[in-house]
Parts: C-alpha cells; sequence; structure tokens
C-alpha cells in the first residue's frame, strides 16, 4: 500500500507594516515556536502601503520605513521557524498597490524602484520567500494538497462563501478542497462548510485567518470593525494525490489570539 505523504502549515494574513499588531505577534511567534511547521503561508498585506494609496492621508512614514518593518516581522518569523520550513508569501492588494501599473498611485518612471526585492538593504531576505502574485487566477493561488491559499479579493459580509465557490470553479471545480485566505480582516471560528444559501451547502471549505495588523484603525471610525481579529490557520495536508479526493486529505483549525 502507498504511504501518505503528509505536511504541516500555518498560515496569517494582513499584518500592514508599519502598523502590526504587536501583541498578536508575540503570540503568533510562540505558537510558530511550539508548531514548527513545514510551510509557513503569509496571505498578504505585508505592507500597508499608505504611501502608493489613491487615497490621501496624514501617515508621517516612508515606504522605505514599511520595508523596514516588514524585514523585522519576516526575520523574526524566520527565527523561530526551523530551517527547513518553506516560506511563501502570496502577495496582497496592499503590497500589490507598490508595484501596479497606476499612474494615480506611482510615476511610470519611477516603479521599477519599489520593488523591495531590489531593496539594497533587505532584498535579500524578501527574495528568500516563494512569492505568488496577486491575481484571481491559478497563478494567484499556492496549492499543498487539496488545499488552497491566497489572499482574497472580496470583502462583503457572505465573501467567504462567495468566493470559495468562484476560487473553487477556477481551480477546476474539485469537491472537498480546502480554501484558506485572509483580507476582509475577519478570522473563521474554525473551518466552515461553503454555502450556496442557509440550506444548501457545496463540497468545499473554507478558513480565514483575520489580520495581524491594527484592528481598530482611523479609516474605520465610522465603519463596523467588531468582526476583525487576529488568527493563524494551522492544519496538515496530504501530499500524495488522492485517487478520489475527500476531506480526509486535509485537517485545519483556526487559532484567535483573544488579546
Amino acid at each position: 500500500m502507498e504511504s501518505i505523504k503528509k505536511t504541516t502549515f500555518a498560515a496569517i494574513s494582513c499584518v500592514h507594516t508599519p502598523f502590526e499588531n504587536e501583541g498578536a505577534k508575540a503570540w503568533m511567534l510562540a505558537k510558530l515556536s511550539k508548531i514548527k511547521p513545514s510551510h509557513f503561508i503569509l496571505l498578504g498585506d505585508l505592507f500597508d502601503a499608505g504611501s502608493v494609496s489613491v487615497h490621501p492621508s496624514e501617515f508621517e512614514h516612508a515606504l522605505e520605513d514599511e520595508y523596514e518593518k516588514g524585514y523585522i516581522y519576516l526575520k523574526d518569523i524566520m527565527e523561530v521557524l526551523p530551517d527547513s520550513t518553506e516560506l511563501i508569501w502570496t502577495h496582497g492588494n496592499h503590497d500589490d498597490n507598490i508595484l501596479a501599473k497606476d499612474p494615480r498611485r506611482s510615476p511610470r518612471g519611477l516603479r521599477s524602484l519599489l520593488s523591495w526585492n531590489k531593496h539594497y538593504e533587505f532584498g535579500d531576505l524578501f527574495r528568500m520567500w516563494k512569492q505568488i502574485p496577486y491575481s484571481k487566477s491559478k497563478s494567484g493561488v499556492f496549492k499543498l494538497g487539496q488545499i488552497c491559499f491566497y489572499h482574497g479579493f472580496d470583502a462583503g459580509a457572505n465573501s467567504d462563501d462567495l468566493e470559495t465557490i468562484q476560487m473553487a470553479n477556477l481551480m477546476g471545480g474539485h469537491a472537498h478542497r480546502l480554501f484558506i485566505r485572509g483580507h476582509t480582516h475577519r478570522p473563521t471560528v474554525g473551518v466552515v462548510q461553503c454555502k450556496r444559501s442557509l440550506k444548501i451547502k457545496l463540497p468545499w471549505y473554507y478558513a480565514n485567518a483575520g489580520t495581524m495588523g491594527p484592528l481598530n484603525p482611523d479609516y474605520m471610525n465610522r465603519k463596523d470593525s467588531s468582526g476583525w481579529g487576529a488568527g493563524m490557520v494551522v492544519g496538515e495536508a496530504s501530499l500524495s494525490e488522492p485517487r478520489r479526493p475527500s476531506t480526509s486529505d486535509w485537517d485545519a483549525h483556526v487559532e484567535l489570539f483573544d488579546g
């Protein structure tokens, strides 16, 4: 009988340096030092990218300050993980805003200089991470067995369900896959079975890691952020191609920071 090869993982999302949640970071590092996953996935938005926003802001920091904070954040993660851990970073919309071909955000002639991977001081560490582009396509998904990791694109109240349906179809429509994302800043309480309606359940599952960034930023003063929270999705995935996929090909749960 063929042996089943399994691997462990941990995933977080939405750090938004230089506004990272220091309490959540300390909690996450302590968890990682015990879990020691084979794969660590940052689900995007390492940077806040306020300096290339299309909206005016009163931030005093520069883009390079975000790079330095992001460098420290990733370095601290790497120091508590085994050297063998695979490091994956699926870019988020805020990360992508830095590189976007959009004259509202950056002049065309300077855009090539904005890449964090080319930064003279911090680029070597950033390049140690396998980076997945921000794209609503197969190229924007990191696949580990029957689990699909990506940042996320929609943020409405039902976006976890609706986007899981979209991504499941995009990835071939195979049943029993698990889709893990962030983007909404609203962590799920565990793994959730996708629904088409209250009565119709679909053969796909999802989990949301929430945010490792600020929970009450100024721009949310007039909006509802009561569902925001910090979390980390951890679990195990089978790397053997199943003859008939099932939920036994993976196991996952969401760790929630209660600080």
